[in-house]
């Protein structure tokens, strides 16, 4: 988080060839972007990019810029183009499965098919990468599971403790 204000820093990146293209405007960026908004974050975006390398290079830019959460939507399908997952993988460090399934379990009570998302959710240096479904609905779907954990797990990436119950920080 920002030392200076207070607020986590977010980027939110469409990732849609089509979108990119200029083939149709982008949908589902707008509404991460929004949605971070709502949370209280500081958010730049919707970067639009293709499916690729652009996704890694995007990535790899935010950690270096010290974003404290980046967001992806879109290219987490099966289709031989959705190759957001792959190149999420190579830039984080660490991945952060509960976020990624509990996601898919989230869209999969409106829409069965949310279960084929592949999309991952990591940690590199200090950023917390989050990918999720290309429409409205999966971003919806998405941050909504992603919200209430969202400051917390930034807390902790940047080595904060874990808050007990009475109120005390510790880890037991």
């Amino acid at each position: 988080m920002s030392a200076a204000d207070g607020l986590v820093r977010a980027m939110a990146v469409t990732v849609s060839n089509r979108a990119a293209a200029g083939v149709y405007a982008d949908r589902s960026g707008p509404v991460l972007v929004e949605l971070l908004a709502d949370l209280g974050c500081h958010v730049d975006g919707p970067v639009v990019i293709p499916d690729g390398e652009p996704v890694a290079e995007v990535l790899a830019d935010a950690v270096a810029a010290r974003y404290d959460v980046v967001v992806t939507t879109g290219g987490t399908g099966l289709t031989p183009t959705d190759q957001t997952p792959e190149m999420t993988r190579r830039v984080i460090e660490r991945e952060v499965p509960g976020i990624a399934e509990a996601i898919r379990q989230q869209g999969r009570a409106v829409v069965p098919a949310a279960i084929l998302s592949r999309g991952l959710a990591g940690v590199a240096g200090r950023t917390l990468i989050v990918n999720l479904p290309g429409s409205t609905g999966g971003v919806r779907d998405g941050m909504a599971v992603l919200g209430p954990v969202l400051f917390h797990a930034v807390q902790q990436i940047a080595g904060g403790d874990h808050p007990r119950a009475d109120g005390v920080t510790g880890g037991n």
